[in-house]
């Protein structure tokens, strides 16, 4: 069920004012209304974890809440930050009290539709995917267990708790409300998706409209995986980053050989802003992406038989550039309303 406004901007604004005037009545928001981009599948919600507005309000300050942390230094906004869609401009994040991470902090835009999380896809749900970085020790270094005790020394916390899920503060709440808040981060309103989906021809230039004939080509094959709504088949690729990976990616998890440095592939909504690129953040710019795949990558025995060389002209090359930053969603990445 697709409904309008096809963006979430307008709707959550409007939910945080009302949230700040006492006498506006509050909007209740249901997995049946919440406002989805057209072209997108609706959201669904796990039966323990359906949506509420204060469930929302309640992820979306844990979000931002250092006490997570051991040494309260950082949060989730800390290496996912709204403006750049919620991912870092550093190759690596530094997790509590300086600590690097293993692994470039992908975007969260649209995680409600992947079918499992983390580089490696370790993890089935978005619920047990927030204990990672707060067990993690060059991330939050915590336990879950920890934080809901400091939790509930908060009396605005215990309260929100109750609110939300008729409970005390504890970790069900936590990664429960959490989850909710990103559920929430739908983006889909880039001038690519008003070429598409709303027919205004206008929206591209003639060389964002090469680059997406490009890009759809059997030349490139970059639609081989980087398809559908959200610009990613979910699956585990080998793109020739390297010979020799110090990261194992998906090998980490399935010990089978063939899944040796295989990292998921990731959506290219909002690219411009998610700089730097691959799963260790080794690419810094739109441009070396492109020269990475033109050149067809390392020689590796699980590299996907997508990527090869593709004797593109510099032209191709600027071409296929300026379509990807045609998928650049600034409504969400200047929406207040997923701010602290």
């Amino acid at each position: 069920m697709h409904l309008l406004p096809r963006i979430l901007s307008g709707i959550l604004a409007l939910l945080v004012l009302s949230a700040c005037q006492e006498e506006a009545p509050e909007i209740a928001l249901s997995k049946d209304v919440f406002p989805i981009p057209a072209g997108f599948p609706k959201i669904e919600f796990p039966d323990d974890n359906q949506f509420t507005i204060e469930r929302w309000k309640l992820g979306k300050k844990l979000f931002y809440e250092k006490a997570l942390s051991l040494n309260n230094t950082v949060s989730c906004g800390s290496c996912h930050k709204p403006e750049l869609a919620f991912s870092d401009n550093v190759a690596l994040s530094l997790g509590d009290s300086g600590k690097v991470g293993r692994s470039n902090a992908p975007t969260l835009a649209n995680v409600a539709y992947h079918p499992y999380f983390t580089r490696a896809g370790g993890v089935p749900t978005l619920e047990m995917q927030i204990l990672v970085p707060i067990q993690e020790h060059d991330e939050f270094n915590t336990n879950i267990v920890d934080i809901a005790e400091r939790l509930k020394q908060i009396p605005e916390y215990v309260e929100a708790a109750q609110n939300s899920y008729n409970r005390e503060m504890d970790p069900f709440v936590i990664t429960r409300a959490i989850a909710t808040f990103e559920r929430s981060l739908i983006s889909g309103n880039s001038r690519y998706d008003a070429y598409v989906q709303n027919g205004d021809f206008d929206a591209l230039n003639d060389q964002e409209k090469r680059g997406l004939q490009l890009f759809l080509s059997d030349k490139t094959n970059c639609s081989k995986c980087h398809t559908g709504f959200d610009f990613t088949n979910y699956a585990f690729e080998n793109n020739g980053l390297y010979t020799d990976y110090t990261d194992l990616g998906r090998f980490r998890v399935t010990g089978v050989e063939t899944d040796r440095a295989k990292f998921k592939v990731p959506s290219l909504r909002n690219i411009e802003l998610t700089a730097p690129y691959m799963h260790d953040g080794s690419k810094l710019t739109l441009e070396s992406i492109v020269e990475h795949y033109n050149a067809g990558g390392a020689i590796h025995p699980n590299k996907s038989q997508f990527v090869k060389p593709l004797g593109l002209t510099q032209e191709e090359k600027d071409d296929l550039v300026a379509f990807l930053k045609s998928l650049t969603d600034a409504a969400f990445a200047g929406n207040s309303a997923f701010r602290p």
